[in-house]
């Protein structure tokens, strides 16, 4: 298992745009990834899922993944995140 805290940078939060983006990177990977807010906890892989935890910016949520690749994936995952969505 591996995880990291990262804080939403863009204004809007994960809606549905930027989630979907979210999701895509999270699939890219073959490890389980989850993604927390408070005490709730969803599969990073789940487009409700995420929009489910009504994440807005400057909201600090935790990425964890267990498998073989789980570094990669968070590490991935943090750096899009950190990244505002934009390429």
């Amino acid at each position: 298992m591996y995880d990291k805290e990262v804080t939403v940078q863009n204004q809007v939060g994960l809606h549905a745009r930027p989630a979907t983006f979210f999701i895509q990177k999270a699939n890219e990977f073959r490890s389980t990834i989850w993604v927390e807010k408070e005490e709730r906890r969803v599969n990073a892989k789940s487009l409700l899922g995420v929009l489910s935890l009504g994440i807005i910016g400057g909201t600090t949520i935790k990425i964890s993944a267990d498998g073989s690749d789980e570094k990669e994936a968070v590490d991935a995952l943090v750096e899009l995140v950190e990244s505002g969505f934009v390429d």
